[in-house]
């Protein structure tokens, strides 16, 4: 092991998070009726083994030799039953990093609402799609609540070794869980916190 063995090894090496880590990818699509804004949101489907039944939208992990835009076209084409030509990509929005080793990042779309009629959801993803008024979201704000972030350390955890003892002033942190209830539907988690961010661009009262 020497200096050339350094160079070879870091001087083209690409950063990446250590340790295990997921990377996933979602679409914000809009969709324009009546001359308003409305977000399109998922049910995901009763039967799916992760989050049955709850509101999300359309996306999903990022596979090897794909970046996180084509995952977010892709997993939104599967989902939705659309082509890709017929989702429109704004821009990006913001990433989020969550605590328990993921980072999601997010695209915002438009589908047209012809297009919108027509789609054919995945019956073993989605068990339906439905629109929400943007403006609605803007004047409704979601509740918001906190999840504690705590250090659980196992019991042959080798304090003596390092010095220090069970009272050691390990790092915490806190999440937040925002709550939406609008046209008798429940939004929250990650969607939730998705919706919020891309809401704060668009001059709504309230941001996080």
């Amino acid at each position: 092991m020497d200096i050339n063995t350094l160079k070879k090894v870091f001087e083209e090496h690409t950063p990446k998070p250590i340790g295990t880590h997921r990377y996933y990818s979602v679409l914000v699509p809009f969709v324009e009726r009546d001359d308003k804004l409305h977000i399109l949101y998922e049910v995901r489907a009763k039967n799916m083994n992760s989050q049955p039944g709850e509101i999300c939208f359309p996306g999903g992990m990022i596979e090897a030799n794909e970046g996180p835009k084509e995952a977010a076209i892709r997993e939104s084409c599967e989902e939705l039953g659309i082509n890709w030509e017929k989702i429109e990509i704004i821009g990006s929005g913001d990433i989020l990093y969550g605590y328990a080793n993921y980072t999601i990042f997010t695209y915002i779309g438009v589908i047209r609402e012809e297009d919108y009629l027509t789609l054919n959801p995945s019956p073993n993803e989605v068990e339906e799609v439905f629109l929400v008024d943007a403006e609605k979201l803007c004047k409704n704000p979601p509740e918001r609540h906190e999840e504690k972030v705590v250090a659980l350390i196992d019991e042959h955890f080798p304090y003596f070794k390092l010095g220090v003892d069970e009272s050691y002033p390990w790092k915490t942190g806190k999440w937040i869980i925002p709550i939406y209830e609008v046209d008798n539907r429940v939004i929250w988690g990650l969607t939730a916190r998705i919706t919020d961010n891309v809401l704060g661009y668009l001059n709504c009262e309230y941001r996080e």
